[in-house]
Formats: structure tokens, C-alpha cells, sequence
């Protein structure tokens, strides 16, 4: 390791007359990633004391106490720039987060500090495969990140058109099983979300620690928003909701963002896939769907790893007795000889139907499994390009 000395950079200078390519930037980028990846957590540890130092006014975005935080930032920043040559993905998900991140009141010296101190704890932690050629990669594609992240965040704020973020009012909580909770929200204005995106939400019982959530129903006139809530082993956020939200609690909210949607004009069948409470978003969509009759054909997959855990099963069932363009497969792990009900794991259960060459694919749901789920069917012939699934950074 070697001592820390990287010069700032200039986010908003001109672009380089002859950049390198992307894809070799790209390749400087992952080279170097495997060889700072079993440092990880020091790169995380070096990260905030630059930061920090960089910019003190920093510290206020981020919980009191760090470990809290986990090291979120710093792997979404590299996960972000390990996908910089696949700018019609990504530049949509920046100017999303551009717009969210104005809840912090960021400014530029702001991000020029989160650049500077990723490059600093990198190169502390590479230390002779830090070449000039690595530095200018990360340097290039933090850069490209930035600039499209700003640029959103100045036009909503030109827009005038949406606050930087909202406050909604917790007025019903109640437990659907031991580790899993329905809270209703109202906001005190109306949320411009789409039926299947997610907010970044902070809750008084930890402050500034903002966790994603899908709301479970499609826009309402009223403005309420559902989410559903399970409590995770180390969950601060979620083990919060689900054991001491109360009505009457005051949430706060980042603009909306995600890319799950379904285009009912272009005449192609709809499969949907849900784990868990990734159930919510696409339990939204269908809400939405539910306005018109004339419907693209819609197969909807939703598993758990047991039986009770399919919470949502029986709302499903009872909007699919209503709309016939709505099929519902219960998956479970171990079904036994439940009839009506696929074995295995959700990639196992909707590869074993095929390949849906025709479809449009949304898939939600725990990081791992969506995971798994893509790449099954990518392996049967799926073409990445037919399947959506958010939150984009978890692929």
C-alpha cells in the first residue's frame, strides 16, 4: 500500500480530445477491481476518512453511526462504474439517481470529494497496480458518472416541476406474519411514481439511512402508498419497520426510480417474476393494468421458499378470477404434492416452461435471485434485451 496523493477531479472540465475507448477503460477498470477487491473493506474504511476529510459538510448524509451504512456507497459507485460501456442502461438509472440525490442538498464540491476519495482509497489500497493508465480509467468513467448525475439533478431543479424529496404520514401498520409488515402511507402531496418503480425512504427510527421500497399499489387519486416490509437478518431499516413503525410516523421520501413497466401497445405476452416481497412492484403493475380490459396476456410466477411465505397469493388469485388476461403459478421450493403448484426454485419452475422467446420479462425480487432467475433464462434462449428487472445495480 502506498500513501494517498491524487488530485482532484475536475468534473466539469472538457472532455478529453482523443479519450480512450470505453472498453478499454472498462478493462483498466475490471484489471484493477480484482486486484483491490480483497481489500474491500479497507478501501471502504479509507473512503469515508477522505471523504470526510474532502468535505466535512459530507458526514450529515450518512447515518450517525457507519456501520449502519455498510459500505453501500462505495459498492454502488464501483458496481456504477464497472457499467459505464452500457450507457443506454445506465445513463437512465444516473439521471434517476441524479434527481433522487437532490434530498441531500448535494453541490459539486460534493461529488468532486466522493471521486477524489474513491481514487484516493483505491490507489492506498493497489498500490504499485496503480498506474497512471488505471487512474485515468476511473478517473474517466467517474467522471462520465457525475456529469450525467448533476445534469439531471440541475434540470429537475430548473424544472421547478418536483420538490427534492417528500414526507408522507404512516396511518396504518400491522404485521402479515412474525417478520413481515404492511405500512400505509399518505404523503402530504402526491408521489409522480409509475406502477413499478421504487423510493428511497428514511423512517424516524433511523435517520438517514435510506432504504429502497416498492410501493404494492398503483397510483392512487388519493396519493397512498402500500409497501410490504420484511424484516432481514441485519436489516437496520426493515427490522425497524416491521417491530416499531407506528401511525402517526412521519417517512420521508426520494424521487422515484426504475425501469419495470409494461408496454401494452406492443402486442406481446407479459411474464412476470416475483420472489418475496418483490411481489410489490409487480403486484402494482397489475393494479395498473387492472384500469383497461383489453390486456397483453400476462403469466405472473410467485415463489418463496415456503408456502406461507406466498403472502400475496390469495389478493393475485382473486384479481385473476376477474381479469382472464391474468394466469398466477405459485411457486415453492418443497412443494410436496400441493397440486397446482410448481417445485423448485423460481429459475428452476419457469425454465421448465420454456424458453418464452415471445414475451416481455419482468423479474423481481431478492438480489440472488434475480440473479439466478436471468441467467436461466438466458441459458434457454431468453435474449438479455426481453427481460427488465430492477434495482439496476443489483445485477
Amino acid at each position: 500500500m502506498t500513501e494517498t496523493r491524487i488530485s482532484p477531479i475536475p468534473l466539469l472540465a472538457p472532455p478529453r480530445e482523443t479519450p480512450p475507448a470505453v472498453n478499454a477503460l472498462v478493462e483498466h477498470i475490471e484489471n484493477s477491481w480484482r486486484l483491490a477487491r480483497p481489500y474491500a473493506d479497507e478501501i471502504t474504511q479509507q473512503f469515508y476518512q477522505l471523504l470526510f476529510t474532502l468535505a466535512p459538510s459530507a458526514r450529515d448524509f450518512f447515518p450517525v453511526t457507519l456501520q449502519a451504512e455498510n459500505g453501500r456507497v462505495v459498492r454502488a459507485l464501483i458496481r456504477v462504474l464497472r457499467l459505464v460501456n452500457r450507457p443506454d442502461d445506465l445513463v437512465p438509472v444516473l439521471r434517476q439517481l441524479g434527481r433522487d440525490h437532490r434530498k441531500f442538498g448535494l453541490q459539486a464540491a460534493h461529488y468532486e470529494a466522493v471521486g477524489t476519495a474513491l481514487l484516493g482509497s483505491l490507489k492506498y489500497c493497489l498500490g504499485p497496480a496503480w498506474t497512471p493508465e488505471v487512474e485515468r480509467a476511473w478517473a474517466e468513467a467517474y467522471t462520465l458518472v457525475a456529469r450525467a448525475m448533476q445534469e439531471a439533478a440541475e434540470e429537475a431543479d430548473a424544472e421547478a416541476v418536483e420538490p427534492p424529496y417528500w414526507v408522507g404520514t404512516v396511518t396504518e401498520h400491522h404485521r402479515l406474519s412474525w417478520d413481515l409488515a404492511l405500512v400505509r402511507v399518505e404523503p402530504d402531496e402526491k408521489i409522480p411514481y409509475r406502477a413499478g418503480q421504487y423510493l428511497s425512504v428514511a423512517v424516524p427510527q433511523r435517520p438517514r439511512l435510506w432504504r429502497d421500497l416498492s410501493p404494492a399499489n398503483a397510483p392512487r387519486p388519493d396519493g397512498s402508498l402500500e409497501f410490504h416490509v420484511r424484516a432481514i437478518d441485519g436489516g437496520w431499516v426493515s427490522r425497524a419497520i416491521v417491530g416499531h413503525t407506528q401511525p402517526g410516523d412521519v417517512w420521508t421520501f426520494g424521487a422515484p426510480m426504475g425501469r419495470l413497466g409494461v408496454d401494452r401497445e406492443s402486442g406481446r405476452p407479459v411474464l412476470m417474476i416475483a420472489g418475496g416481497t418483490g411481489v410489490a412492484p409487480l403486484q402494482a403493475i397489475v393494479d395498473d393494468l387492472g384500469r383497461w380490459v383489453d390486456n397483453p396476456e400476462v403469466t405472473f410466477f410467485y415463489g418463496a421458499r415456503y408456502w406461507d411465505d406466498l403472502y400475496a397469493l390469495d389478493q393475485l388469485r382473486s384479481f385473476a378470477a376477474a381479469n382472464p388476461w391474468l394466469t398466477v403459478w405459485p411457486v415453492v421450493e418443497d412443494a410436496g404434492s400441493v397440486p397446482g403448484v410448481e417445485g423448485g426454485t423460481l429459475a428452476q419452475a419457469v425454465t421448465r416452461w420454456g424458453a418464452w422467446e415471445e414475451h416481455d420479462i419482468l423479474v423481481s425480487g431478492p438480489p440472488a435471485m434475480i440473479e439466478e432467475t436471468v441467467a436461466a433464462l438466458v441459458h434457454v434462449g431468453v435474449h438479455p434485451s426481453q427481460i427488465s428487472y430492477d434495482p439496476f445495480l443489483a445485477a
